[in-house]
């Protein structure tokens, strides 16, 4: 009876004496860097309190650290941002003096000849202007993205109405897969439909006009999510443009600014979805859509 009073006895106060280590190793086991660490309490004055005044020390440290960083990493990618609008505005002001410095050389009031060359400065100047200015407000846009005003959606009609659009190309033929009657998302309609306009409108031109183009649209249910995808056959992207594609300003077009998938999925984020793409060079690529459905 003493023996099995004893060993009782030992197993409580052995619970009670380790409870401390398990509650401290519990929450060692459970820090995540960059996320809202939980502090111990626990006041007494032993060896086991002082482990937990250094595990509550260490993490303040490491939540300073790690805010540090991300406005490190923050700083960092505005100027490389910062950098690469610097260079896309400028690429046209070189150009755009030297075409000036030699109207003002060649200019002469009595030659009929300076008109013509005079509108053709101004043409070529007021569409380097247009450039700038375009570049200016996709950075701004992208910089200040306003809250989204969500309301009940139909993706079906949104997606619909794009299609209508882009529907007059030639040599490109659309499928629009529907497997519901609607499907309705709570999302700010202006963006999404920004978002939509850009996936689709680069995929009609990553299309050669020598090929004949599809564009296939599915929206399917994927658990309590609505998953979009739009698929072309167009050129792909190659394995130096994919680590790339949704960083602003890169652009594998000629005209193109670089801002719109950027835009596109901080547009999607902020809806609580998420945007990712498969892509094989000259066969294809497909973008996939996630947003929450609306319950």
């Amino acid at each position: 009876l003493l023996l099995v009073i004893s060993v009782i006895i030992s197993v409580f106060i052995s619970n009670w004496v380790t409870k401390p280590l398990r509650v401290l190793h519990e929450n060692i086991s459970s820090i995540h860097f960059g996320q809202g660490n939980q502090k111990i309490e626990y006041n007494k004055q032993d060896e086991i309190g002082a482990l937990v005044r250094q595990y509550n020390q260490k993490l303040e440290e490491l939540a300073i650290t790690a805010e540090q960083l991300a406005k490190s990493e923050r700083e960092s990618a505005w100027r490389d941002m910062a950098k690469q609008v610097a260079h896309e505005i400028k690429n046209p002001l070189t150009p755009m003096k030297l075409s000036i410095q030699q109207f003002v050389r060649v200019f002469d009031k009595e030659d009929p000849k300076s008109v013509e060359k005079l509108e053709k400065v101004a043409s070529s100047l007021i569409e380097q202007i247009d450039g700038l200015s375009k570049i200016a407000n996709e950075f701004s846009a992208f910089a200040k993205m306003p809250l989204p005003e969500k309301k009940e959606v139909d993706l079906y009609k949104t997606i619909e109405s794009v299609i209508s659009i882009f529907q007059q190309k030639d040599k490109i033929e659309f499928k629009f897969k529907k497997t519901r009657d609607d499907a309705i998302v709570f999302v700010d309609k202006d963006q999404i439909l920004r978002v939509f306009n850009n996936l689709i409108k680069n995929a009609v031109q990553s299309i050669s006009k020598e090929k004949k183009g599809e564009v296939e649209i599915e929206i399917i249910v994927k658990s309590n999510d609505f998953l979009i995808s739009i698929k072309d056959n167009g050129r792909g992207i190659s394995k130096e443009q994919k680590q790339k594609i949704f960083i602003p300003y890169f652009t594998t077009k000629t005209k193109g600014t670089g801002i719109g998938l950027p835009i596109a999925k901080k547009i999607i984020e902020n809806h609580n979805g998420t945007i990712t793409y498969e892509s094989e060079l000259n066969i294809g690529t497909t973008f996939f859509v996630q947003l929450p459905k609306h319950i």
